[in-house]
């Protein structure tokens, strides 16, 4: 079974929270980049038909005062408690510490409380992903707002008291997907290794639950089993093989059958046998021949390009080829449009726009394919990344000439709430000797807090004085970018090819025509973005 398809098994159950992870955008801040899946897995709806979040917090309230309500029946009637009485909050997080004595964070109690209140969640859910909220909205639900560094430091502490809290309520279930990736950190390790080391230190925070890793057998042999630590790995993780055996004659008829049923079924056609148009013999050889289930579709994919055309007379046998089998020019493209398609409806914009690493991964896929292209006056030659020397705040450099001179800007994606953090990125930004840059980006949907002094002071550095840029980042220009990328990444389980997704990109203009790409290289306004999101007016 896929792990995707768990969470949905899951679903019939009433006591398992489902946390996938198969994204890893930072393999230096594993801990972090856990956190921040825990937090939005956990915000996707559960058995009960409302966000996990929401049912662990409605676990916690029925045990503090003796009742037995449901989710919804607790956020439907959350907002006149509130506003009934102004600690109602406070009071309730007190209780809470009363009856669980053992729970460390106080903090993390009342950021979970604070799900079950339709205005207050996304805050919440973006303070226990360990990010920080504007200073006003923190200290309205009294939320520390840490600072970037000490939120690092203590993030897998965070990660093991809510574990704690979880399993006291419920089942947990942690799955690491797409492991099988040659990509590895800075110290060298792979992303199935520090995947694996993770497991391993979560293992004794887990009361109730399982860990679940998806890897190739030579990825567990020739890599996990590698690792220094190796010994505790495999004491913590149950290892089964999986035998994906051939199919058998029976077995393609049975697939390639339930492919077609659909079709049939949508079409309203009746084919004259259940594999029509194929030969059933044809099939079967397959089968002597120990195909697998990709192998066969994707010789049926072959075979017919585009079913949609189809047309089927249903008294007639077929033959091999039919001849009521009408195949037209198949376009090579229309799958990557499809996958691409499906990979977008995946998207949550608000998780989105939180997620710098995955936004600045997918500028670079984006410019990476612009390379040798002249857009808005600047002759794209090379991209860099990551830009040295390392920081966590520049991602990438384009280089290029611009007018006959030499061109450096360097992209920096700055979504934080919080004042220090987006000062501290402004100042290495707008550092272009130690960088090596002729322009600063700043790329960002929020405006800065007029409070946060010494970030507007650099802000207006890097735009009056030093020729920088803000450009505005919207959810509608940067999604088709991630989406691709995403494609790409997995090309293979949508039976794609690597000149398929260059075509799409290119005869689409997809990189080139996209506003995001363009404004970053355009020359530079000096202004703040109108449409920057104020979050203190949305207090």
């Amino acid at each position: 079974m896929r792990l995707p398809c768990i969470r949905h098994r899951l679903q019939a159950g009433s006591d398992t929270l489902f946390v996938y992870m198969s994204e890893y955008s930072d393999l230096n801040r594993i801990k972090l980049e856990f956190l921040k899946t825990l937090a939005y897995s956990l915000k996707r709806k559960g058995s009960q038909g409302v966000m996990q979040w929401q049912e662990l917090a409605t676990a916690l309230v029925n045990e503090a005062e003796g009742q037995n309500l449901t989710t919804k029946e607790l956020v439907e009637t959350f907002p006149a408690r509130l506003a009934a009485d102004s600690n109602a909050i406070e009071e309730l997080t007190d209780r809470v510490l009363g009856v669980r004595q053992e729970f460390e964070n106080p903090d993390l109690v009342l950021a979970i409380l604070w799900t079950l209140s339709k205005k207050h969640s996304p805050y919440a859910i973006k303070w226990l992903a360990g990010q920080s909220l504007p200073q006003s909205r923190a200290e309205a639900m009294q939320l520390p707002n840490s600072s970037e560094d000490d939120r690092e430091a203590e993030t897998f502490d965070t990660i093991r008291e809510l574990l704690d809290i979880i399993g006291c309520y419920a089942t947990i279930a942690i799955c690491f997907d797409e492991l099988d990736v040659p990509e590895c950190n800075d110290a060298g390790f792979t992303r199935a290794q520090v995947a694996a080391g993770l497991a391993k230190d979560l293992y004794n925070s887990v009361k109730r639950g399982v860990l679940l890793m998806s890897v190739f057998p030579e990825t567990w042999s020739q890599q996990i089993k590698a690792l220094p630590y190796a010994e505790a790995v495999v004491d913590r993780i149950g290892e089964r093989a999986v035998d994906l055996r051939p199919l058998n004659e029976e077995n393609i008829l049975e697939l390639v059958s339930l492919r077609l049923r659909e079709f049939y079924e949508q079409k309203g056609l009746i084919p004259s046998h259940p594999v029509y148009p194929f030969d059933p013999e044809q099939l079967k050889e397959k089968g002597r021949q120990r195909a697998t289930a990709r192998d066969v579709l994707q010789w049926c994919k072959n075979w017919c390009k585009d079913l949609n055309n189809l047309k089927v007379n249903g008294t007639q046998p077929p033959v091999s080829p039919p001849p009521v089998v009408d195949i037209p020019t198949p376009d090579p493209l229309a799958p990557v449009d499809a996958a691409l398609k499906q990979e977008i409806a995946q998207l949550d914009d608000e998780e989105l726009l939180e997620d710098e690493t995955k936004i600045a991964l997918a500028l670079i896929f984006g410019f990476n394919r612009l390379i040798g292209y002249e857009l808005e006056g600047v002759k794209i030659e090379d991209i860099q990344a990551p830009v040295k020397p390392r920081n966590r705040y520049i991602y990438f450099k384009v280089v290029g000439q611009e007018s006959g001179q030499p061109v450096k800007i360097g992209v920096a994606i700055l979504q934080a709430s919080g004042g220090n953090s987006v000062g501290a990125g402004l100042t290495h930004l707008a550092n272009y000797q130690k960088y090596d840059l002729t322009r600063g980006c700043l790329v960002r949907s929020k405006k800065i807090s007029q409070s946060a002094k010494k970030a507007q002071d650099k802000l207006n550095h890097l735009l009056q004085e030093q020729g920088g840029e803000w450009v505005y980042l919207k959810s509608e220009e940067v999604k088709p970018i991630v989406a691709i990328k995403a494609v790409y990444d997995k090309r293979e389980d949508y039976e794609l090819s690597q000149e398929q997704i260059w075509d799409f990109i290119s005869s689409n203009k997809l990189a080139a025509e996209n506003p995001l790409l363009l404004e970053i290289l355009s020359d530079p306004s000096g202004q703040v973005p109108e449409d920057a999101v104020d979050e203190e007016a949305m207090e």
